[in-house]
């Protein structure tokens, strides 16, 4: 295993950022920053040995730090959308940005965890090496109570399993959802589209939206309906039924960490990307709003990436018939995701 860190340059608020590349003996390899602890990429190889970039990301800390839809990112303290940035925990209602449509709050809010430099340093072991990163995010940051300590710990493995874990404790009540927002394309980056991708994904519902896309409180089966990928199918064949993906699938506990979330495969090249996870939702994003966004291997259009993302039900902290999102002092939160790559 290969693992080297290097400087990766200075924020604007004058913060070292450092950037760790991990190799294994096969080819695989990831690059982490430790500004929004962002996978900045992953490479494998196709079918015929070729290894190529398989994710949408800059070449400069300067795109990172700049507007973009969270390529690689580390989201928290809570992913996805809460309605109307609101919610209440015991008797005091809290209000979040609403960094989404001027509306509802996404992804942690303007200065979440995607916009914060981590602490790190470098972890090798005899079949593994990654990084092990830390932050603490202060009572009332971002409108968040609690001073919450997450870990998170990025490995790659000689089986070319790359992992997600996540740890975090709280001084008092706070909702909590990490995961990583990589956008995948297991042709290569800018090679098109992902709608020949075929993908699989093990769940037979979805919590179904509103136009805003906020959950109704309606947990919706699959089947009949553009949303079901229990037989594995063209992402493309049904996205115009859809309106676009964008959705949270539910997952059984017995999934864990055993049985495949999902499952991409890509006939073009062969590659295949399996994930697997203890979280109890996964959301599935086809890239929809990918217009004419500038990368550093060019410009990019919707659905030329995708995105699979582990994570608690979206506004989880305002629907009590969801699982709870709720973290309590004295509690642990764990989760761990795990992104295998092999060849059709």
């Amino acid at each position: 295993m290969q693992l080297t860190r290097t400087p990766y340059g200075t924020t604007k608020a004058g913060e070292a950022v450092d950037e760790f590349l991990v190799e294994n003996s096969h080819g695989v390899s990831f690059k982490l920053i430790t500004y929004g602890a962002s996978i900045t990429s992953v490479k494998t190889p196709d079918s015929s040995g070729q290894i190529d970039e398989i994710t949408l990301g800059f070449d400069s800390l300067e795109g990172y730090e700049g507007a973009h839809p969270y390529f690689g990112a580390t989201v928290g303290r809570v992913a996805n959308r809460i309605g109307h940035g609101r919610f209440v925990l015991g008797e005091t209602e809290y209000q979040l940005d609403t960094n989404n449509k001027g509306k509802h709050h996404i992804h942690g809010g303007l200065q979440g965890f995607s916009r914060r430099v981590w602490e790190a340093f470098p972890v090798k072991k005899q079949n593994e090496a990654g990084v092990s990163l830390s932050l603490t995010s202060e009572h009332m940051d971002q409108g968040y109570p609690g001073n919450l300590d997450v870990k998170l710990t990025v490995m790659l493995s000689e089986q070319n399993e790359l992992s997600f874990s996540y740890d975090a404790a709280t001084d008092r009540a706070t909702p909590v959802s990490l995961t990583n927002h990589t956008y995948w394309n297991l042709s290569g980056e800018c090679s098109g589209s992902i709608t020949s991708h075929m993908l699989h994904l093990n769940s037979e519902r979805f919590v179904e939206v509103d136009e805003e896309l906020i959950p109704t409180g309606h947990i919706a089966p699959v089947k009949d309906s553009p949303f079901d990928f229990r037989t594995p199918k063209p992402i493309g064949q049904d996205l115009e039924a859809a309106g676009g993906y964008d959705h949270c699938y539910t997952l059984s506990k017995e999934n864990a960490l055993s049985i495949p979330a999902a499952r991409v495969t890509d006939p073009n090249s062969g590659r295949v990307m399996t994930v697997f996870t203890i979280s109890p939702g996964i959301q599935f994003y086809s890239g929809n709003f990918l217009k004419d966004l500038a990368t550093r291997c060019g410009k990019v259009d919707a659905h030329a990436a995708l995105c699979l993302e582990p994570e608690e039900y979206p506004d989880a902290v305002n629907r009590p018939e969801f699982p709870d999102a709720v973290l309590s002092p004295g509690d642990r939160y764990f989760r761990k995701s795990v992104y295998q790559f092999s060849i059709s």
